[in-house]
């Protein structure tokens, strides 16, 4: 699976702070996602639904 940011991220942190090994904030100050590990699923797709901004995908 591979979660992305798209461009209506506000770069609040909330992603990287729950699924880190997913998400990190980008010196351009937005979060950019990832490949996700299948251990992590749970906490990616938590972090995708708590975007507050529905800025995160994740496909297969």
């Amino acid at each position: 699976m591979r979660a992305t940011v798209n461009e209506n991220c506000i770069g609040c942190g909330l992603c990287a702070g729950t699924c880190p090994v997913v998400f990190q904030m980008g010196d351009d100050g937005l979060a950019h996602g990832g490949d996700v590990p299948e251990n992590q699923a749970a906490l990616a797709e938590e972090a995708r639904d708590g975007c507050p901004v529905s800025a995160i995908s994740i496909e297969a």
